[in-house]
């Protein structure tokens, strides 16, 4: 790999020499801020130098990034971490039949990091026991109500405004589809918000416990914000109702797992477990025999 940059624009191009499925790569980074565009990838970002906007795009040999606003030199350097350069899928090795066939058809889909600890924690507090669509409309509401406009050539929004997140009030956030708990721990956590994002350079465990010492924040919460802060390739999300049936599924034929159960078979795969659940879940559905979770209004309530 070497990095060539352009003088006098922000602009950076890497070129690529191991195996690079960038969409795959950058879809759990992608958070409901990121576009994908005719041109590329879209995303807009608080970083510590302030606003900006990332384009990223693939290119014959290599990717090419672009960015602006203020914290667009902060963006720019990262561009070989947000794609994932730092990790390492060509030394995982697994024997396992399922995990081998899906591991070779998937060598390109790497853990990209974003360094953005705060930003990351707030998704997965949002993500706390509700579907996905639940979080992705609370997420879309902070963004239209606590923030700005992104820079850059497209209408994006930026995160939610941690000073403006800190000083809401919980009628504010119950509006927007949080029930008192998770809008409890995201004002606890903006509050913190400088702190928390000074987490992107210890280590992704130091970074962990730091996390759960915030009210609301468990082990679920902290694996699934390093997974996209650190690119951390090991993080479990215990505590996730469909993970463990994953696992215990693909990797041992039982139609339903525990969290010991899943630690259990993961114990080999050290420091892959994270990558060995990304693949898991792309290998299709375990047994389901109940009704699936349907999606609420807290604000009825």
């Amino acid at each position: 790999m070497c990095t060539l940059y352009c003088p006098g624009v922000l602009a950076r191009s890497i070129i690529v020499d191991v195996p690079l499925d960038l969409r795959a790569t950058l879809r759990p980074l992608t958070s409901v801020w990121g576009r994908y565009a005719s041109d590329g990838w879209y995303r807009p970002m608080r970083t510590p130098e302030g606003p900006a906007t990332l384009h990223v795009r693939r290119y014959d040999g290599g990717v090419q990034g672009r960015a602006w606003g203020d914290g667009a030199s902060w963006a720019i350097a990262r561009l070989d971490r947000w794609i994932g350069i730092q990790d390492r899928p060509e030394d995982f090795e697994p024997s396992h039949e399922l995990l081998f066939g899906l591991h070779r058809r998937a060598l390109g889909r790497r853990f990209g990091a974003s360094g953005l600890v705060f930003e990351s924690l707030l998704v997965a507090i949002c993500s706390q026991k509700v579907t996905g669509k639940e979080a992705a409309m609370a997420m879309r509401g902070m963004a239209r109500t606590l923030s700005d406009p992104a820079p850059g050539p497209l209408p994006l929004r930026l995160p939610p405004d941690p000073e403006r997140l800190a000083s809401a009030r919980y009628h504010d956030l119950h509006e927007l589809r949080l029930e008192r708990r998770r809008a409890d721990t995201l004002i606890a956590a903006a509050r913190d918000a400088e702190r928390i994002d000074r987490l992107a350079e210890a280590s992704s465990a130091d970074a962990r416990r730091y996390l759960e010492r915030i009210r609301g924040v468990g082990e679920w919460s902290s694996a699934e914000t390093v997974a996209v802060s650190h690119g951390d390739a090991d993080a479990v999300s215990v505590g996730d109702f469909h993970l463990k049936h994953y696992v215990a599924w693909h990797l041992a034929g039982e139609p339903r797992g525990t969290d010991d159960r899943m630690l259990e078979l993961l114990e080999p795969y050290r420091p892959h477990r994270g990558r060995v659940i990304r693949l898991l879940e792309s290998a299709g559905h375990y047994p389901r025999y109940g009704p699936r979770m349907t999606i609420r209004d807290f604000r009825d309530h």
